[in-house]
């Protein structure tokens, strides 16, 4: 064993364990945000001796090419993409603990009664994995020698729709949470207002005619008769609360549709989601209640043309969390750099996928909310 470099040894097997660890807990149930942080920034740390140079430079290592990394795609079924890249498997793996977090968050917020600290976590991790998303596509999809291709997981258009999705679903949160503590109607008016222009944003990017943009764009209208009639502006609410009902109706139309859509992702129904239902039931109930107070106090003409909607929050607007990966472990030295044998690296035609090489997902586990969460992303 003479001349054998021992850390060089250590380094390898601590990646390897490392790794295994990470996937291990995508789909362990009792993982938490701290268990799956620890887990990601021990390897994340290890991987960047394969990217960056030890100096501190801005020069990228020369590891970053001598290993073949592949990953099947979500829409993709078993063919994988394959690049020889640690900046590939960098972005891949950090993809993949992003949309942890997003399931994370659905399992939370699929609970029977749940309480204010799991619905805090609930928003801190749709935030969380929007951080994730943003910085993989900002920062380090750019430096991909080969772009993904469309429909491909790392597409930036893809993920552009992720950090959208995380940001309406964290602000739905926050909407559920101002109608529970009866905040004013203006504001919460305001929330749904913006968070329809969140999921309108990603409609251009995956376009799927989905009804969340129309069932958030009801809302406001609703919430936004109720601050009209708190106005005396009742001609004005009905005009609104009717502008609702349009929304909520063709929502139902599109909710139906796509609760009848095959595809490879598991089937949900938005029109069986509690915000949903909830949403019908008071816009009837407004609208009436408006009705009835113009024939018998007000008696206000209503307008022809819905208002106009120009509608800001000025608080819980949501942000995705700032991320950077972690600087590259301490193991890494100039020593260790040195013992990689660069003339044994994978020949370049090894990063071509090949039928018979297709790589199996990681098996998922079978969790079922206890009921519709409406969460897309997860």
């Amino acid at each position: 064993m003479l001349g054998v470099n021992f850390n060089f040894l250590s380094l390898l097997s601590d990646m390897r364990s490392s790794r295994a660890r990470l996937l291990e807990l995508f789909t362990d149930v009792s993982c938490n945000p701290e268990m799956m942080k620890n887990a990601a920034d021990s390897y994340f740390s290890l991987l960047q001796g394969f990217i960056s140079s030890l100096d501190g430079s801005s020069q990228e290592s020369k590891l970053r090419y001598i290993q073949n990394f592949k990953w099947t795609d979500t829409l993709q079924g078993q063919v994988p993409s394959a690049q020889q890249d640690a900046v590939f498997e960098l972005i891949s793996m950090g993809f993949n603990v992003a949309l942890w977090y997003t399931k994370y968050a659905s399992r939370l917020a699929g609970k029977e009664n749940i309480t204010e600290d799991e619905a805090k976590e609930v928003h801190r991790s749709l935030k969380t994995a929007a951080g994730i998303f943003k910085h993989l596509k900002e920062s380090h999809i750019p430096k991909l020698i080969t772009p993904a291709e469309k429909g491909r997981d790392l597409e930036a258009r893809l993920l552009e729709a992720y950090v959208v999705q995380c940001q309406a679903e964290a602000q739905e949160v926050t909407i559920a949470r101002a109608i529970e503590l009866k905040h004013a109607p203006g504001l919460i008016a305001a929330l749904a207002y913006e968070t329809a222009n969140f999921y309108q944003k990603a409609d251009p990017l995956v376009p799927l005619s989905l009804p969340l943009p129309l069932c958030f764009s009801g809302s406001a209208y609703c919430y936004h008769g109720q601050t009209l009639l708190a106005s005396d502006k009742c001609g004005e609410a009905i005009r609104s609360l009717q502008e609702a009902e349009k929304f909520y109706a063709k929502a139902e139309v599109l909710c139906k549709e796509y609760g009848e859509t095959k595809g490879p992702g598991p089937t949900v129904r938005p029109s069986g989601h509690l915000f949903f239902r909830k949403l019908g039931s008071l816009v009837t109930n407004t609208l009436e209640k408006c009705q009835r107070e113009n024939g018998f106090i007000y008696f206000q003409k209503i307008p022809t043309e819905a208002p106009q909607l120009e509608l800001k929050a000025n608080y819980g607007l949501v942000e995705p969390v700032p991320f950077e990966f972690p600087p590259t472990s301490a193991q890494w030295t100039p020593e260790t750099l040195a013992a990689f044998d660069l003339t044994k690296r994978p020949k370049d035609d090894s990063t071509k996928p090949k039928a018979e090489d297709a790589v199996k997902p990681v098996r998922e586990p079978d969790i079922k909310p206890q009921k519709d969460t409406g969460c897309s992303v997860a």
